[in-house]
Parts: C-alpha cells; sequence; structure tokens
C-alpha cells in the first residue's frame, strides 16, 4: 500500500465518524510524530468538503497552551480549518450529538482585513493585517474514541475542531493589552474556568503570528476576510445537554452558548 493510499484510508476513516461512532486512534499507522503526515490526512478532507459545497472561512488555532503540549509530547501548537456551517449564532441552541465528545473554551477570535503572505510574520504583521478582535467560544469534538489523542491525531482529525461562536462587541486593537486579559467562564452561575491572554503562548498575538507564518510555508496563507480562532485562554470543559455557557473577557467583551 502507498503512502498516499493510507492517508486516503484514513481520511475516509475519520470522514465516517462524523456520522456519529468515534474511530480508534489513528497514531498507531503512522510514523511516530509524523505530523506532516498528519496536515496531508486533514488537508485531503478539506478538499473533499470543499467539493461538497463546505466554504473555508479560516483557522483554528489548537495546542497554545504549554501543559497542553506537555501532555501530548509537543513542543508547538497546531491548526485546523474552519467552515461557515461550524458558526453557530448566540442563543441558537446546538443540537445534542452535532458534535461528538463536545467540549467548551473561551477564545479571541479575530477578523482580518489583509492578507498575511509572509513566511516569518512578526507580531507588527499581525496586528496590521486584523480588522477586529472579539470573544469566542470553541465547541471543540474529537473523532477518536474516549479523546485518546496524540498529535498526529488531532492534526489529522481537523485539529478537533467543532463548530464556535462568536460574541461581542467586536473591538478594534488600538488599546487592548490582550496578554492582560483575564478571562471568566460560567455554566449555570458556576465558575469552570478562567484563565488570561498570556495563557495562548504569552499572547494571542503570538498564536496568530505562528498561524500565518505556518499556513504561508505551505502556500495556503491566511486572507482579508478570514476568521481565525486564537487558541484557549484556560482550560476547556466537557458539554453536557442542556447546559448554557457564558464566557466573560475583561476589556473584551462576552459570548454564550446554550445546549440542547
Amino acid at each position: 500500500m502507498s503512502q498516499q493510499t493510507k492517508y486516503s484510508e484514513l481520511a475516509a476513516e475519520i470522514r465516517g465518524a462524523y456520522a456519529g461512532t468515534p474511530i480508534a486512534p489513528i497514531r498507531p499507522r503512522l510514523a511516530e510524530l509524523d505530523v506532516d503526515a498528519a496536515y496531508t490526512i486533514q488537508q485531503e478532507n478539506t478538499v473533499y468538503w470543499e467539493k461538497e459545497g463546505r466554504r473555508v472561512i479560516g483557522s483554528k488555532i489548537g495546542l497554545t497552551s504549554r501543559a497542553v503540549q506537555k501532555q501530548l509530547g509537543v513542543d508547538r501548537p497546531d491548526f485546523g480549518v474552519l467552515f461557515a456551517d461550524m458558526i453557530v449564532g448566540e442563543g441558537e441552541p446546538v443540537a445534542a450529538g452535532r458534535v461528538l465528545q463536545p467540549k467548551i473554551e473561551a477564545e479571541v477570535a479575530f477578523l482580518l482585513d489583509r492578507d498575511i503572505e509572509v513566511e516569518t510574520p512578526t507580531v507588527a504583521d499581525v496586528v496590521r493585517a486584523i480588522a477586529y478582535a472579539m470573544p469566542a467560544l470553541e465547541i471543540v469534538g474529537s473523532r477518536i474514541a474516549n479523546w485518546d489523542i496524540g498529535i498526529v491525531d488531532t492534526v489529522a482529525d481537523n485539529a478537533s475542531s467543532g463548530l464556535f461562536v462568536l460574541g461581542g462587541p467586536v473591538r478594534r486593537l488600538d488599546g487592548l493589552d490582550l496578554r492582560a486579559f483575564q478571562m471568566q467562564m460560567t455554566r449555570k452561575d458556576g465558575v469552570v474556568s478562567t484563565g488570561t491572554g498570556a495563557a495562548c503562548l504569552g499572547n494571542p498575538l503570538n498564536a496568530l503570528a505562528w498561524l500565518a507564518g505556518e499556513l504561508a510555508r505551505r502556500q495556503r496563507p491566511l486572507r482579508a476576510g478570514d476568521v481565525v480562532l486564537s487558541g484557549a485562554l484556560g482550560p476547556m470543559v466537557p458539554v453536557n445537554p442542556g447546559d448554557t455557557f457564558e464566557a466573560t473577557i475583561a476589556g473584551l467583551g462576552s459570548v454564550s452558548a446554550s445546549f440542547a
């Protein structure tokens, strides 16, 4: 079996899991920490879904927490693709089963109004490209059974993406200290997650610069109009049916999500 045939088979297995049954980890069938192979699988599914009519609108960054990187034995973040049908409006209940094994985390989202095509972008480059920042909730999910993931599992599985909610208000960066942001997420009035902007690679802008460079080197640069989820500000929390979450990022805004 050729490598490409194996990658295509693994991509098809991951797509099949969206029907509702998680699959076993795929890392035993890939070379150890072969992250490029995992991105090949992710890209194959991205192309497949685009042909099915889904529209790419941006990217998400994962593994921005040093603690989570250490847990998975990696020294870098990862990224996945955002499609238009992943956006959930505030007040729109998420149907049970829409995301497999859902968990939720609070993040800073960016909307770009310039392309970022340089392969070694600086924070200054990404600041110039950002139109707005806003609070967001990412509803992550895994097509891998029991969240038994390593780096190649989550990368191949589109960085364990699911859905996301954008909150408000949308703000220009002027006067915002993203590193100092304080985040608190509640579920039914109980605090379930807290964190800071510094938890996201030291600053969400650092995460965006990393992503922009990775995508430019892969000839898939960030474009004007893209939405970027920059990574969790605090621990992700398991979701149960009937839950309602609200995250407040002091100095930025708030965002909520509810589950049917």
